[in-house]
């Protein structure tokens, strides 16, 4: 890989892995919600997820899902439907306690699950295999010095939004009234999560539906 490649490369990783999205933003409102060290078992899981979905498009499985329409609105249903339900239960939760633990208990399955749920995620890796690895004599060596790049940028963005979220923590249980943490800037907050949990899913249900209409036109061209 020539020191061109591997720049764009990463400018890509930063640009896909720091901005805004469903991972983000869950890595932000679990540890806002149960601290840090809670959030951790997302944070991993999103890279282990990533990792596995960029395997499967090196090895070809990927353009199942770009041919057939059914198991791309199967993914695209799936995912926006588990994002919806995610922010349902974001959008009660006031309070650091059990409670809020329960609504915000996404397990490490979950997290990597996730990942194959985003039609979105799936289209990002083919389109990495496709410029960086796929058609290339060297292409085995290629993969195996792309994963661990999104591994780590994987990693390190959820890290990051999850530690501003543990920072917050305590000012969100406020204010405090009568000795007691009233728990309204975490409502607002996690209205907030919600909110953009709920727009990302219509993002993904408007640009996957957009996919799916340029396959069609395309298999019928």
């Amino acid at each position: 890989m020539t020191a061109a490649e591997f720049s764009a490369l990463l400018v890509l990783a930063t640009a896909t892995s720091f901005t805004p999205g469903p991972n983000t933003t869950l890595s932000t409102a679990i540890a806002a919600n149960l601290g840090l060290r809670r959030a951790l078992r997302f944070v991993s899981a999103v890279p282990v997820g990533w990792g596995l979905l960029f395997a499967l498009c090196a090895g070809g499985v990927g353009s199942l899902v770009v041919a057939l329409p059914l198991l791309r609105g199967g993914i695209l249903v799936g995912g926006v439907g588990y994002l919806l339900w995610l922010a349902w239960r974001l959008s009660g939760s006031r309070s650091l306690s059990n409670v809020s633990a329960e609504r915000l208990n996404v397990s490490f399955s979950q997290g990597v699950l996730l990942q194959f749920l985003n039609i979105k995620a799936w289209m990002l890796a083919l389109s990495i295999v496709a410029g960086w690895v796929a058609g290339r004599p060297d292409a085995t060596v290629r993969f195996v010095q792309v994963l661990p790049v999104l591994l780590a940028y994987a990693f390190l963005s959820n890290l990051t939004y999850a530690t501003v979220g543990s920072l917050l923590r305590h000012w969100l249980a406020g204010p405090v009234v009568d000795g007691v943490a009233t728990g309204t800037r975490l409502l607002v907050f996690n209205r907030l999560m919600a909110l953009a949990l709920v727009l990302t899913a219509a993002w993904m249900l408007a640009t996957g539906m957009g996919l799916s209409g340029a396959s069609t036109a395309g298999a019928g061209a």
